[in-house]
């Protein structure tokens, strides 16, 4: 029997044992599955951010992996904790607040999904602040043992929490786009596609202009210069070379970023 692949992203941190215990937690239901670790690091509460970095990082895994998000500000109250099948086979728990649904969209939409209403999938702690232990962990161990999903839930014909992100728009000839996400080097990705851009363009964000785009590389600018180039996600970033865009250009998530062609 090959062993299950299984996505872990919270906003739990490292300095506590929150991850460790959420771990036991799925080991004690599935002790063969292999545990893929994304990020612990979503800023606290931050659905929008936890969201962008699961979609970034789900076509990654082979067809009919499973993963866990959880950030979860609504744990304990009326929020709905669900488990989701995409067509593409993957399964995807967590709680249904949209932190599930652009991941879902990338993998071919909604299938099948159940609300976690069955206590004999949970854990034996009913913790009301703690359900990635003692709910998701131990419905996603019984999802890696092959226990059948419509098994653990009541049917839901969609999830509760839409959610997207904002898509570029165009003025005239300029395409607008924004700054999604701010990354460990202080990248700064876009929702741009790459395949939406101009053969050559120039960038203004704020007060900074970035002619010449797209850069292939980081070292077709001089150190501290900034680009533009098409990252990993397939996105349009602006970075600075052997520095933080961020920092330098003193913009973060929600700027606006205008391309223009020549």
């Amino acid at each position: 029997m090959m062993r299950p692949t299984l996505g872990l992203l919270t906003d739990f941190g490292l300095t506590d044992t929150y991850v460790g215990q959420m771990k036991a937690a799925i080991l004690r239901v599935a002790p063969h599955v292999h545990l893929v670790d994304l990020t612990h690091e979503v800023a606290p509460q931050d659905v929008r951010g936890g969201a962008f970095l699961l979609w970034s990082a789900v076509e990654s895994f082979a067809e009919g992996s499973l993963h866990l998000a959880v950030v979860d500000p609504g744990v304990g109250s009326a929020r709905r904790g669900v488990a989701v099948r995409s067509r593409r086979g993957d399964m995807l728990v967590g709680p249904d607040n949209g932190l599930l649904v652009p991941a879902l969209s990338l993998l071919g939409g909604m299938d099948v999904a159940v609300e976690l209403t069955e206590p004999a999938g949970w854990g034996p702690r009913r913790s009301r602040t703690f359900h990635g232990r003692d709910v998701f962990a131990p419905v996603v161990g019984h999802l890696a043992m092959g226990v059948p999903l419509e098994k653990l839930g009541r049917a839901l014909t969609r999830l509760e929490t839409p959610f997207s992100f904002p898509a570029p728009r165009r003025e005239d000839d300029t395409l607008v786009g924004e700054v999604l996400h701010v990354d460990t080097y202080g990248n700064l990705v876009t929702n741009v596609p790459g395949e939406s851009l101009p053969t050559r363009f120039q960038v203004r964000l704020g007060t900074t202009v970035i002619p010449d785009a797209p850069h292939v590389h980081y070292q077709t600018v001089a150190s501290g210069a900034p680009l533009s180039l098409v990252g990993s996600t397939g996105l349009l970033e602006v970075s600075v070379r052997d520095g933080s865009a961020a920092r330098e250009l003193g913009v973060g998530r929600g700027a606006s970023v205008y391309i223009t062609p020549g």
